[in-house]
């Protein structure tokens, strides 16, 4: 595998930005090395449906401009679908603990919630932020509108709210005693 192929099955598997730094980490390469990976990316990705896209220093992958008529059709249509049970789940998440990091969302489903985040997100379920503590990741929340719509003037207004809040917290506190102690070994 060449650095250009590990940092498109980065891209695609996060699916979400990263930055060059990070990469460099991970990777445990050179920054050098990294922005000519990136650059034979790019340009690998030319005349294809997918981009790299770059903003402040991060990059992901998007889809083509030139397909955003296509784009847009599929978006209408996924708008318009009813919720997956992969979205319900994550959705709950999200609004009873009002500020969660997607990887307490994925140790809590148990699998990875990129792609159902995003969807959330298009639709204007949930939106992102960078943590406060920890700017290498972010915070979902949910919206004005998701909570207009489910007729809550904050999140504590629904059902069973501090029951369900206090088993997500203790399931985060069950992850970060697995991480200290992998951190350990």
């Amino acid at each position: 595998m060449n650095l250009e192929q590990k940092i498109e099955a980065i891209l695609f598997f996060k699916g979400e930005s990263i930055s060059r730094k990070k990469l460099s980490e991970f990777l445990e390469v050179g920054q050098i090395e990294i922005n000519e990976s990136i650059e034979k990316l790019k340009e690998s990705l030319k005349d294809r449906g997918v981009v790299l896209q770059e903003k402040e220093n991060e990059i992901t992958l998007g889809t083509s401009p030139e397909l955003s008529d296509i784009i847009e059709k599929l978006q209408k249509e996924e708008l318009n679908k009813e919720l997956s049970k992969a979205s319900l789940e994550t959705l709950s998440i999200v609004l009873y603990k009002n500020g969660v990091s997607r990887s307490l969302i994925d140790y809590i489903r148990g699998v990875n919630s990129s792609f159902t985040l995003r969807a959330l997100s298009i639709r204007g379920l949930v939106e992102k932020s960078i943590d406060k503590e920890d700017s290498r990741r972010y915070i979902y929340k949910p919206t004005f509108q998701l909570l207009s719509f489910m007729g809550v003037k904050s999140v504590e207004e629904l059902p069973d709210y501090e029951l369900v809040n206090k088993s997500i917290e203790s399931t985060e506190e069950n992850l970060k005693s697995e991480l200290q102690n992998d951190e350990n070994f």
